[in-house]
């Protein structure tokens, strides 16, 4: 049988997929491309915005068009929040939920017993499904930690169609960074739907700290990146755990969403703008080289011109090194989506391409103050004829040498900019886990 997966949305949904393919191919199944004929069609909804939903429903259209006689399977967050709205589509003909990794592989095999398998994941604590997972293109692995969300931020609908906050055990979390190791993956990215809600489920709670200590202590991986943290969650500790250690990539990604106080607290975060700006500064005071990531929704229910360039003046302030803008879209059964004085779609168009203009200006700004230094720098793969990877703060680096240096840890010496990326030459390799150093320089 050949399975063709169209994934939608975050990170945390490409991992999912992942997952999915893996299981699909130990079944003996061969994976192709969504736009070819295949027996299933898996289309891993996102539903962060009813747009969103737009376009999983046309996918599954699509993939009825490609073969009229294969299964049509959605799974992801679309499913789990709104099976309703999928149900009624007669190209679909199974809906799984989050966590039934079972049901999936039913409705794959055309033996599921129901047309719509979800639970209520705001009342049961589904396991998580623990694997490494390396995206395409990339030999960084991702470690999913903790799935769902309790936070309820206006804007979301991430708690219903993700549940429950839960954890994965610490010892659970090492034993899989040792077969990480073991199948020679070099960085571990840890991930979760709300990174900074680890460990309060567990029995006995344990918090996200003491896990970082253990990773800080055991983890064979000299290179690990943690993906995303609440600026209220990011303590003084974990600063100091990621600046001591030298497993941890200097690397912080903290969601700032609005950069006004009124704004904020209209989307229910938990942070001044205050707060944000000091915790970037003792990032900054602990490790200089730290590259700070974030991102920021403009054109919210509410947020007037003033309020906007406030925003943007705060932003242009901080010593970011990037940042990802989303236009606000209207998410239905979301509390902002009940909001009066909605943004005109132009007038949040013209201020998502501002936004994006300073972070484009930013991401430069901090990749010239790389030139000059000497990067430790994970290659991935070969691009238009030179070598790529991240360095451990998170610049892209672009390089010459051999092939064999892919998944090898090198330091460049970076020479000029180029785009937003740095570029320069290889001064030496580090060790393999297994082993030596191959001895190349450039």
């Amino acid at each position: 049988m050949r399975f063709a997966i169209a994934t939608l949305g975050c990170k945390v949904n490409q991992y999912d997929s992942a997952i999915i393919e893996s299981r699909l191919g130990a079944l003996g199944m061969e994976r192709g491309e969504f736009d070819e004929p295949a027996d299933v069609y898996i289309v891993n909804t996102c539903t962060v915005t009813d747009r969103a939903d737009a376009e999983s429903l046309r996918l599954a259209r699509r993939a009825r068009r490609l073969n009229p006689h294969a299964r049509v399977i959605m799974t992801g967050c679309l499913a789990q929040a709104s099976p309703e709205k999928l149900a009624v589509a007669a190209e679909v003909d199974s809906i799984v939920g989050l966590g039934r990794a079972g049901d999936l592989e039913r409705a794959v095999n055309g033996v599921a017993h129901e047309r719509v398998m979800v639970s209520n994941l705001r009342k049961e604590r589904a396991a998580i499904e623990l694997a490494p997972v390396a995206l395409e293109g990339h030999t960084r692995a991702f470690l999913k930690l903790q799935e769902g969300c309790d936070q309820f931020c206006t804007f979301c609908i991430v708690p219903m169609s993700r549940g429950l906050s839960r954890s994965v055990e610490p010892r659970r979390v090492m034993d899989a960074i040792d077969g990480m190791y073991e199948r020679g993956f070099k960085e571990v990215i840890l991930t979760g739907v709300h990174l900074g809600g680890y460990g309060k489920d567990l029995e006995p709670a344990i918090a996200l700290e003491e896990l970082l200590e253990m990773i800080a202590e055991r983890s064979p991986i000299g290179r690990v990146r943690i993906s995303s943290l609440d600026p209220e969650e990011l303590s003084d500790r974990i600063i100091s755990i990621v600046a001591r250690s030298g497993k941890f990539c200097p690397h912080f990604h903290l969601p700032l969403q609005a950069g006004e106080d009124a704004v904020l607290a209209r989307m229910r975060r938990r942070y001044t703008v205050e707060h944000y700006r000091e915790r970037v500064a003792r990032i900054l005071e602990a490790m200089p080289e730290a590259a700070i990531g974030t991102d920021l929704i403009v054109g919210f229910p509410g947020e007037s011109s003033r309020q906007f360039e406030e925003c943007f003046k705060f932003v242009e302030s901080l010593p970011l090194a990037y940042f990802h803008v989303f236009p606000y879209s209207v998410r239905a059964g979301t509390t902002a989506a009940k909001f009066g004085e909605q943004v005109a779609a132009g007038e949040i168009k013209r201020r998502a391409a501002a936004m994006r203009e300073l972070g484009e200006r930013k991401r430069g700004e901090f990749a010239r103050r790389m030139v000059g230094t000497k990067l430790r720098v994970l290659l991935e793969e070969r691009t238009a004829g030179r070598l790529t990877g991240y360095s451990r703060n998170y610049v892209r680096v672009l390089t010459d040498g051999p092939e064999e240096l892919t998944n090898f840890e090198v330091e460049v010496e970076a020479s000029v900019v180029q785009g937003a990326a740095v570029a320069g030459q290889i001064t030496r390799t580090f060790d393999t886990p297994r082993g030596a150093a191959t001895g190349y320089t450039a």
